[in-house]
C-alpha cells in the first residue's frame, strides 16, 4: 500500500485532546497508524475497540482504574473504537484525568463514533476524514502525465489501497467485489433498523445509474416499494458510513434554482462499478461521462480536505435545465466548473447564472487539465 501523505498526525496529535480518524473500511486507517506508531518515539499502546476486556476497561467508568489504564503513556491508541460501549464517557475521564495524555481513536461508521464522542468530548477533539487513495497523494511519486495514463484505470476500477496495488485486471475485481460483498454495507446492516439487505441494494444501484442528476426520495421510494422518509434516513446512514457523499443545489439570488434536491455521487467509482456489475474497460463504456464527473468530484472533495481549502460545494440548476456541476462558495465568491471527460466538449457560463452572479470565475476540467485543479 501506497504510504498516506496528508492525514499529517504529527500535527494533529495534543496533549489533553483526542484525534478521530473516520473514514471508510479498508481505506488504510490501521496501516497509517501503525505505520505512525512505527516511526514515532512517544511512548504508546496500540489497542482493539473489538477487544472484549478493552470494553470491560473502558466501559467502567472508574477514575483510578483509568488513569492506571493510561499510565506512563504519551500516546493511546484505540482502532476500531466505534465497538467500545459509551466510548466518549471513557475518552472524557481520560483527557481529565491524563491532561498530558495523547490519544489517537479511528472508527469506520461515522454515525455510531460521532454519536458516541459528540457531546462528552467537545472542544476536547480534533478530527480527520481518511478516503480512498488520491490523486494528490498518488503525486507525490508520479508525474501528472504518469497519472493521466492510468485515469482509465482509476475511472474503472477505483482508488482504494487494495485495488491499486494488485497488477492483474482480476486480482482488482476480486478486491472490488470482496468490499462489495463483505465491507460495504456492514455498518448500516448492523444497525438494528435496517434489516433489507436487498433493498438497500437496490437503492444504492439506482443511485448508480443516477450519477450527477438530482434525486427525489419519493421517485426512488415509488421505485422500491418505501415511503420517502425511509429513502432519506437510508440515504443519511449511507452517506455516514462513507458509501455516498450528496451535494445540494446552490440558492441564492433567482426564483427559478433548484433547491430541495440533492445529488449523490459514490466515494469510490470502483465500488459504484461493481455494484452495477460493469468493469468493462473506459473505451467500451457509454458512461464515461458521469463516471469522469463522479471521479473529480470525489477527488476535489479529497483536495479540500488535504489541502485545507475552506469552500461550501454545490451545484448549480434552473428548472429550465441550465446547470453547472460544481459551485464552491469561497471567501465570499463563486467558482464554477464543468466537468467533461471529452477535451474538444465546448461549454460555457449560463448566462443566467453570470448575470445574477457577475465576476464568478467558470472553468472546464477535463482529461488532459485535471492537475491544476486538483494538486493546487
Amino acid at each position: 500500500m501506497l504510504p498516506r501523505h496528508h492525514a499529517k498526525l504529527d500535527l494533529s496529535l495534543f496533549p489533553g485532546k483526542v484525534l478521530v480518524i473516520f473514514g471508510s473500511r479498508q481505506v488504510g486507517k490501521t496501516t497509517l497508524i501503525k505505520n505512525y506508531l512505527a516511526s514515532t518515539l512517544l511512548r504508546s499502546r496500540f489497542e482493539s475497540g473489538e477487544n472484549i476486556l478493552i470494553h470491560e476497561t473502558l466501559g467502567s467508568r472508574d477514575f483510578p482504574r483509568l488513569k492506571a489504564f493510561a499510565q506512563g503513556l504519551e500516546l493511546l491508541v484505540i482502532d476500531e473504537a466505534q465497538r467500545v460501549p459509551d466510548i466518549g464517557l471513557a475518552l472524557k475521564i481520560l483527557v481529565d484525568e491524563c491532561p498530558e495524555l495523547r490519544i489517537l481513536v479511528s472508527g469506520s461508521s461515522s454515525f455510531e463514533l460521532a454519536g458516541q464522542i459528540g457531546e462528552p468530548l467537545t472542544g476536547r477533539k480534533k478530527t480527520i476524514t481518511l478516503y480512498p487513495e488520491s490523486l494528490l497523494e498518488l503525486a507525490t511519486e508520479s508525474s501528472p502525465y504518469e497519472l493521466s495514463l492510468r485515469i482509465p484505470e482509476f475511472l474503472v476500477y477505483g482508488m482504494y489501497p487494495a485495488v491499486l496495488t494488485e497488477a492483474a485486471v482480476e486480482g482488482k475485481r476480486e478486491v472490488l467485489r470482496e468490499l462489495v460483498g463483505s465491507y460495504l454495507l456492514r455498518d448500516v446492516l448492523e444497525l438494528e433498523r435496517v434489516k433489507a439487505s436487498r433493498t438497500l441494494l437496490s437503492l444504492l444501484r439506482l443511485l448508480a445509474w443516477q450519477v450527477g442528476s438530482e434525486v427525489s426520495h419519493n421517485e426512488l421510494g415509488q421505485k422500491l416499494g418505501l415511503d420517502g422518509k425511509t429513502v432519506a434516513r437510508w440515504l443519511d446512514l449511507l452517506e455516514k458510513a462513507f458509501v455516498l457523499f450528496s451535494l445540494g443545489g446552490y440558492s441564492g439570488n433567482l426564483r427559478n434554482e433548484v433547491k430541495r434536491k440533492n445529488k449523490y455521487y459514490f466515494y469510490d467509482v470502483g465500488i459504484r462499478n461493481t455494484l452495477i456489475a460493469n468493469l468493462n474497460p473506459l473505451e467500451l463504456r457509454d458512461d464515461q461521462g458521469a463516471l469522469w464527473e463522479n471521479f473529480i468530484m470525489l477527488e476535489r472533495l479529497k483536495s479540500r480536505s488535504y489541502l485545507g481549502i475552506d469552500a461550501n460545494p454545490f451545484f448549480w440548476r434552473t428548472w429550465e435545465g441550465k446547470e453547472i456541476d460544481l459551485v464552491e462558495e469561497r471567501g465570499g465568491k463563486l467558482w464554477t466548473y464543468e466537468f467533461k471527460w471529452n477535451p474538444g466538449k465546448a461549454a460555457i457560463l449560463p448566462k443566467v447564472f453570470a448575470e445574477a452572479y457577475p465576476g464568478s470565475p467558470f472553468e472546464v476540467v477535463h482529461r488532459d487539465n485535471w492537475a491544476a485543479f486538483l494538486l493546487g
